[in-house]
C-alpha cells in the first residue's frame, strides 16, 4: 500500500484574513482537528510564498490516498460545513494535486 500520501492545496487569501487563515489552516487549526478524527491522518504543513504575498500551500499528509478519500466520504457533512465557514478567508482555492512519496531505491 502506498505510504506518505499528500493532498496539496493552493490558496490566495484575503490580506485582511491572514491571521485567521493561518490559525484555521495551520497544523493545529480547525482543518487539522477535523482530520485528526482519522488514525490515518499524519499532519498538515502550511507554507507561505515569500515572493507572492497572500499565496499559501497546505500539505495534508495521510497514510494513503484511499484513507484520505474514505475520510472525506465518511465526514462529508463536517468537511462541507468547515469549507463553507472558511470561504470568506480566501479569494481563490485550488487543489494542486495528489502526491505520494517515491519509493527509495
Amino acid at each position: 500500500m502506498p505510504q506518505n500520501y499528500l493532498a496539496i492545496w493552493e490558496f490566495e487569501i484575503n490580506p485582511k484574513s491572514r491571521a485567521q487563515f493561518e490559525e484555521i489552516y495551520g497544523p493545529d487549526g480547525a482543518w487539522a482537528r477535523l482530520f485528526r478524527q482519522s488514525p490515518d491522518y499524519r499532519g498538515t504543513k502550511l507554507i507561505r510564498d515569500l515572493t507572492h504575498p497572500g499565496r499559501y500551500l497546505t500539505l495534508d499528509s495521510w497514510l494513503s490516498r484511499e484513507a484520505f478519500h474514505t475520510f472525506k466520504q465518511v465526514h462529508a457533512a463536517e468537511y462541507a460545513m468547515l469549507d463553507k465557514q472558511c470561504e470568506s478567508l480566501t479569494e481563490h482555492e485550488e487543489m494542486v494535486g495528489e502526491f505520494e512519496e517515491a519509493p527509495a531505491k
